[in-house]
């Protein structure tokens, strides 16, 4: 999801204030995704790592770590750990998904093929656990390697979860939490960890992460039917695709019987004609799905913005508490 649209940025000012680091962990992410008898690695990670994201998780790490005065070199390894996880699930979840676009650019299964997807993906897995161990820190593998199993989890149970009607509200925050909110509350958890900061504090960064995950995949899921083409991907397509976000579960959680018939053919069924995407959305407004989903983003920013109150007050904490409002920005 592109967090590209206020006139404040947030992310932009994390980067300008942690600068040296990001500069660090982008020369550690090239070192580490090469490989001497396989070019088609980094080719393939290139094309991802390089296409202009935003590196929030791994900045996430390092203003964690820097806010709770962290000084050594550990954070740099951390941050490029959590960037290889995150980029391996995308080259994954892109097979999964059968995508063709990501952050605006052909994905990489689309120009090379699955198979390479798959593996590379399989390989970047491998070289964070890598660069996680380095740190020496078991408790920083466990953090990481538990986000990295409640990952997978979430994108098997979303397998089974997307074109169940049955699906509860419950059960999508259960797959929010492990597809998204994993890696977001590892991410800032560990920087409190490397830091030595006191156990409240990190609780508080994992509060922090897990609450901001959540809204972001809220905000994704509504700007789905809410957004516009701009964001990355084509307004519409988790819809065309069958996918039950939260939207769609709370319109059939009212739902008359002609419209339960209508999303058991289109997303139950994954039956969809041209014509269904408008008639989607006039249902969901029609039962105030899309406010209600917006509420609820705006109430989990709210619980990650609370959640730094335990934390040392300085710019960074401030910076963090406007991201959580700029990852909701667009729905306001």
């Amino acid at each position: 999801m592109s967090l590209d649209i206020a006139a404040t940025k947030p992310h932009e000012r994390l980067a300008d204030a942690l600068a040296a680091d990001l500069e660090a962990v982008n020369a550690l992410i090239r070192q580490r995704m090469a490989s001497e008898h396989a070019p088609r690695i980094p080719e393939v990670t290139a094309h991802l790592v390089e296409a202009g994201g935003k590196r929030l998780r791994p900045m996430l790490t390092l203003a964690a770590a820097r806010l709770c005065g962290h000084e050594g070199p550990y954070h740099i390894h951390l941050a490029a750990t959590v960037e290889f996880i995150h980029t391996a699930t995308l080259l994954h979840d892109d097979v999964v998904d059968e995508s063709a676009q990501r952050r605006g650019r052909p994905t990489a299964n689309l120009l090379w093929d699955n198979t390479s997807s798959v593996l590379v993906g399989d390989y970047l897995f491998a070289r964070s656990f890598q660069l996680m161990v380095e740190t020496g820190s078991l408790r920083v593998l466990d953090i990481l390697a538990n986000a990295a199993a409640t990952i997978a989890e979430g994108e098997v149970l979303q397998l089974t979860a997307s074109r169940d009607l049955a699906t509860t509200e419950d059960i999508y925050l259960k797959v929010v939490r492990g597809k998204t909110a994993a890696l977001f509350s590892a991410a800032t958890e560990v920087g409190g960890v490397i830091a030595g900061a006191p156990e409240a504090q990190v609780r508080a960064l994992f509060t922090y992460g897990d609450a901001l995950g959540i809204a972001f995949q809220m905000v994704d899921d509504l700007l789905d039917y809410s957004g516009t083409d701009a964001i990355g991907k084509n307004l519409g397509d988790d819809f065309r695709e069958g996918k039950l976000t939260l939207p769609v579960i709370k319109a059939l959680a009212v739902a008359r019987d002609d419209e339960r018939a209508f999303w058991a053919r289109t997303i139950g069924k994954g039956k969809v004609e041209e014509q269904d995407f408008p008639a989607a959305l006039a249902i969901l407004q029609r039962h105030g799905a899309l406010e209600a989903v917006r509420a609820e983003a705006l109430d989990w920013s709210a619980r990650a913005k609370a959640a730094l109150a335990d934390l040392p007050e300085n710019d960074l904490r401030e910076m963090l508490a406007d991201l959580a409002d700029y990852v909701v920005a667009r729905i306001t």
